[in-house]
């Protein structure tokens, strides 16, 4: 965000207090904000202003276990800063990473167990359990708001080496906002399409004089209450509040205080139907021949906007983190970071979901209790089809994150040669918990439970606003806990002016426990009540990890690098969902007799910064192998930990300046991923991977008119996706390749004022968002809808 300064004469006012976010808003709209010293003289203070293209590029990551600049970093790693998000109108990690090329929430979840929050896919495989806020864990499977988010900073390849376990394609790192030294506010009110509104507030303010040590206070806050366009009964509603102080801006020794709550009540969104849809065949068993419902092939799409879950359906969600960081400057080219945080987060949920399957194979209507039905009584007569809703997902789980990490950077030479070396230590303890609850009309102690059904639902035209399933706890619970000590050291090695090496190692030891509580079936069981509690049954696994990264970087020119990198990750069993399984059986990845998984890639890029150093063109190859993929034999039936995936191609990337008035952030993916070593993992049987379109591309740009007003637009392309598989039969086995358009123009009244337009998906583009495993169910894309926002700047 650039900033305009300003000498206002303005007597000082007393500041408020915070009754709402609208209602600060509007106090600082009328009463501006000027600072008096004692002396008489007045403060210099800062307007935050929307209107700088060159704010798109980043020169540097936040993170300090980057020890060279990003332009000489053999890596690819891109940074969405604050200014695109406001100017696109983001307002949740999700719809940030739009503007990452590869990378969303394709994913909608196993059946009857939809995907919450960011479950964000990048480079083909699954990263939600690895999103870091200011390089910690952040724990949960929440939608993660940005109005404290000062950047998003995704690392793309094996990076173990950075941040420990990780998903073995990358991670997501979210540098939050901090106190700055001078005066600055920025405030936001915002409505739209599907009764939108939102109210936002980033307040920074100095406590102490010029001369002081640089006391300074920041508040940021937000209040959004907004159904989704397109979409009938699902709702968004949060609010949130990040105060923060700092001490010591001007001194050696600077002391960071922070806490951010968030609140949601949403209603969730378990998907529509996805008859009708290219691709789509009836789901009946292929054995039952002419007796298949083949009219079924030809039958319409549903309306999407359909809704059908049941008034029942909630996702309340509270989380609470308190961060304490110390910094002190040793030397002016040595600095010790000290950072301890306490993070814990609780959702509430439940989403009825139904499966829409097939007839059984004697082509009778299959049990309810075990099987989602597509039911046609009158195949004449579509009014008449009806979809069961029998797998309500319910999740009742609390994570808990302490941490405390130490930094020492110092840069020194040895002979000839330079260093920028980063190395620290990492004490963390991460618990999850969660309660278990009883399906519909579910077996306890051998006997039937009958607690309900909610009624069907008409495929064409569901009713949400029924009552059936009574939500009983069972107590099969379980609980997971992982305690990791991390020692890391990295490099930066400058031999000359065209030739450097950057160089990690990390070694972690991880300590995993999980207590689990489990109703009896009849198959594990045969001797028990079907329904019994079984357990307390605890599984423990340990063990210690190695990763690292090395990258030569040579420089033809000041503004340009050419580089070759290799890295490494793993993810042990158990590391992204603290769920532990007893060695020897099973279909689990996460059983303790397995070791974890590992990944490498290998790239091979350039960087260039162009046009006074205005703008970042990069350019990139890479290859990453996974291994020790959990597999089944197909004529043995058992698992072995012997499978490999591979995902290689080419990524673009441009962000910056071209002009002083026309700014671009864009790039292109290129996705070729495939089974090296086991069974095909995609419904159609072809080796790629799914939920990992081939190619991708994202691009937004701004261009400012000389009377204020300044116009932007952005482009979003994703190819085909091919879905995982698992015995359904019929579902649509891919979903099309899609293009979407948005739009904004921002007209600037005065240096404090500013309204902004934005209008999202242009064309009203009907595509699929996201597909669940089976292909039964699917989340439409938002249609066309626009957003007005007023924003003040004092």
């Amino acid at each position: 965000m650039a900033y305009i300064k300003s000498r206002k004469h303005a007597v000082a006012r007393a500041v408020p207090p915070l009754g709402s976010v609208a209602a600060a808003t509007l106090v600082a709209l009328a009463s501006p904000a000027g600072a008096q010293t004692t002396a008489g003289t007045l403060k210099e203070i800062q307007v935050q202003g929307t209107a700088n293209p060159a704010d798109y590029k980043t020169d540097t990551s936040a993170n300090p276990k980057f020890t060279a600049p990003l332009l000489d970093t053999p890596q690819t790693v891109q940074v969405i800063k604050e200014q695109i998000l406001r100017e696109q109108g983001a307002t949740t990690l999700t719809e940030a990473l739009r503007n990452t090329p590869g990378a969303g929430a394709f994913y909608l979840g196993e059946n009857g167990n939809t995907s919450t929050g960011d479950a964000i896919y990048l480079r083909g495989f699954d990263t939600s359990s690895s999103i870091f806020v200011d390089g910690i864990r952040d724990l949960g499977s929440v939608s993660r708001d940005v109005f404290n988010i000062e950047q998003i900073e995704v690392v793309k390849g094996a990076a173990s080496a950075d941040i420990g376990r990780t998903a073995p394609t990358g991670y997501i790192n979210m540098i939050t906002k901090k106190p700055q030294k001078e005066d600055s506010f920025y405030g936001s009110l915002g409505f739209g399409s599907a009764n939108y509104k939102r109210g936002s507030i980033d307040w920074n303010k100095s406590l102490s004089g010029e001369n002081g040590i640089g006391a300074s206070f920041r508040l940021n806050a937000f209040a959004l209450d907004a159904d989704v366009a397109g979409r009938d009964e699902v709702k968004s509603k949060r609010w949130g509040i990040a105060p923060s102080l700092a001490f010591g801006l001007n001194s050696p020794t600077r002391v960071y205080l922070d806490y951010v709550h968030i609140d949601q009540n949403n209603i969730p969104d378990g998907g529509v139907a996805t008859v009708g849809l290219p691709g789509y065949t009836n789901p009946d068993p292929l054995a039952l021949g002419a007796r298949r419902r083949t009219f079924l092939n030809y039958a319409a799409p549903v309306d999407p906007s359909n809704y059908y879950g049941t008034s029942s359906d909630f996702d309340k969600v509270k989380s609470d983190m308190f961060t304490a960081r110390v910094e002190h400057d040793i030397t002016p080219d040595m600095k010790v970071r000290n950072i301890t945080r306490y993070g814990k987060t609780e959702q509430d949920y439940m989403l009825t979901s139904f499966q829409a399957g097939g007839l059984a194979a004697n082509g009778l209507p299959p049990p309810l209790p075990t099987t989602g039905f597509l039911a046609t009584p009158n195949p004449l007569v579509p009014a008449t089809w009806t979809v069961t809703r029998n797998l309500p997902t319910n999740k009742n789980q609390e994570n808990e994150i302490i941490v405390n990490q130490t930094n020492l950077s110092s840069k020194f030479n040895t002979g000839s040669v330079g260093h920028s070396l980063n190395a620290g230590l990492e004490l963390t303890r991460e618990e999850q918990s969660a309660l278990g609850y009883f399906g519909p009309n579910a077996t306890f102690n051998g006997r039937p439970l009958n607690n309900g059904y909610w009624p069907v639902a008409n495929l064409y035209a569901p009713n949400p606003n029924v009552v059936g399933y009574n939500r009983l706890r069972s107590y099969a619970d379980n609980d997971g806990r992982t305690d990791t000590i991390g020692l890391y050291a990295f490099d930066t090695l400058k031999f000359n002016e065209q030739w450097s090496l950057t160089g990690g190692l990390r070694y972690d030891h991880y300590n995993t426990k999980y207590t689990a509580t489990v109703l009896s079936t009849a198959a594990a069981n045969p001797t028990l009540p079907v329904g019994t509690l079984v357990g307390p049954t605890t599984l423990k696994t340990s063990d210690d990890l190695w990763s690292g990264k090395i990258g030569v970087v040579y420089k033809p020119a000041q503004n340009g690098s050419i580089y070759a990198g290799y890295s490494t990750g793993a993810q042990p069993p158990g590391g992204a969902n603290f769920a532990l399984a007893a060695g020897g059986s099973g279909n689990s990845a996460n059983r303790t007799d397995f070791l974890p998984q590992k990944a490498e890639t290998y790239e091979i890029g350039t960087k260039w910064d162009v046009l006074n150093n205005k703008l970042s063109l990069t350019a990139a190859i890479y290859r990453t192998d996974v291994s020790n993929e959990v597999i089944q034999d197909p004529t043995t039936l058992l698992y072995y930990q012997t499978g490999k995936k591979r995902v290689e191609g080419v990524e673009l990337g441009v962000a910056g300046a071209i002009t002083s008035a026309w700014g671009i952030s864009a790039g292109y993916s290129n996705q070729n991923s495939k089974v090296i070593s086991g069974p095909s993992v995609l419904a159609d049987g072809s080796s790629a991977l799914a939920y990992t379109p081939k190619d991708s591309f994202s691009a937004w740009t701004t261009y400012l008119l000389p009377f204020g007003l300044t116009i932007g637009g952005g482009v979003r392309y994703n190819g085909k996706l091919l879905r995982g598989t698992d015995g359904a039969v019929g579902t649509p086995a891919y979903t099309e390749a899609y293009w979407v358009f948005d739009a904004m123009a921002a007209y600037r009244i005065n240096k404090n004022f500013d309204i902004q337009l934005n209008v999202y998906n242009l064309t009203d583009k009907e595509y699929v968002a996201a597909i669940n495993k089976s292909g039964y169910r699917y989340i439409p894309g938002t249609p066309r809808s626009a957003r007005i926002t007023a924003n003040f700047a004092f």
